[in-house]
């Protein structure tokens, strides 16, 4: 068994998969046993060739196609089923590691067996720091506000504007770099893989905590997450995100929450012009037929 297994998965950024490989390769430590798994998603076939072309020849460095693309959280369970680490870390390939966040990491987690997950601290392309956490995106937060929260109920809502220098346990860790303990990870059965793409991090760490784990922010370990870089911003991908949050309420909290934030959001866009595009998708219940999994094509190699 390795000390840590690395899921990263490529869809049609092999430039950033590549360089994202490599950081982890460049600053992990040599007495930590690793290997990395990279997953391409269905990438266009000019993509995949340039990840072949230029991929890593470590024996610890391995690549896994899938014939169709099954989002975040699909594409990660489908890597993890080739690893064997006893922690293992879904990265983002548009997060490059800073310092030695594996070691870090796998300390923090060592002598801290109820924490379930870890992440490091975001910073961008720029050096500027970054959010590396969120709350829970409930009633509270909807009506009153993340600023509000954070300045009354500052334990359970932690500032995520502010740049760490101790762990601090939160609501869920960024999607773009989760540290897993594998036991807790299977226990909660991974990742959702109804949910195409948002809202997998509060999903799964709302699951852990109701397995007694919690999620905590390591600053020491440090990240640069180039913002927006794996999918990008449209219409589509904000109804996605809308579909995959109603999908996470309706799953976790009662129907009667679920109706609330949906009535809600109804309520809002009506008074937001930029806004109608999701109306309809919101009145209908945003229902995981509308997600852009359905729309996913099988591409086999030619």
């Amino acid at each position: 068994m390795k000390d840590i297994s690395i899921v990263i998965i490529n869809y049609n950024t092999a430039k950033y998969t590549l360089e994202c490989v490599e950081s982890v390769i460049k600053f992990t430590d040599k007495s930590l046993s690793y290997e990395i798994v990279v997953v391409d998603n269905n990438s266009n076939p000019e993509d995949v060739s340039h990840l072949e072309k230029n991929f890593p020849t470590h024996e610890h460095v391995l690549l896994h196609k899938s014939v169709i693309n099954t989002g975040f959280g699909g594409g990660n369970m489908f890597g993890a089923q080739f690893t064997n680490g006893k922690y293992i870390l879904f990265l983002n390939n548009d997060a490059m590691l800073l310092n030695d966040c594996l070691s870090i990491l796998h300390l923090h987690m060592e002598n801290n067996p109820k924490v379930g997950v870890t992440t490091a601290q975001n910073f961008d392309e720029h050096h500027q720091h970054v959010i590396s956490f969120d709350h829970d995106k409930g009633i509270r937060k909807l009506l009153l506000g993340r600023s509000f929260l954070e300045k009354n109920w500052s334990k359970q809502f932690p500032k995520r504007k502010k740049e760490y220098t101790e762990p601090v346990s939160v609501n869920f860790v960024n999607g773009a770099f989760m540290f897993f303990r594998r036991e807790a990870f299977e226990k909660v059965g991974g990742f959702d893989t109804n949910i195409f793409l948002y809202f997998e991090e509060m999903d799964i760490c709302f699951r852990l905590r109701k397995e007694g784990y919690t999620s905590v922010l390591v600053p020491e370990a440090k990240i640069l997450h180039y913002q927006g870089v794996s999918t990008g911003v449209s219409k589509a991908i904000s109804k996605e995100g809308m579909i995959s949050h109603l999908y996470v309420i309706k799953k976790n909290y009662s129907y009667a929450k679920y109706l609330f934030i949906r009535s809600y959001y109804c309520l809002s866009f009506l008074i937001k012009p930029k806004k109608w595009f999701m109306l309809s998708l919101v009145w209908k219940g945003a229902h995981l037929s509308e997600s852009l999994k359905q729309k996913q094509q099988i591409r086999f190699e030619s």
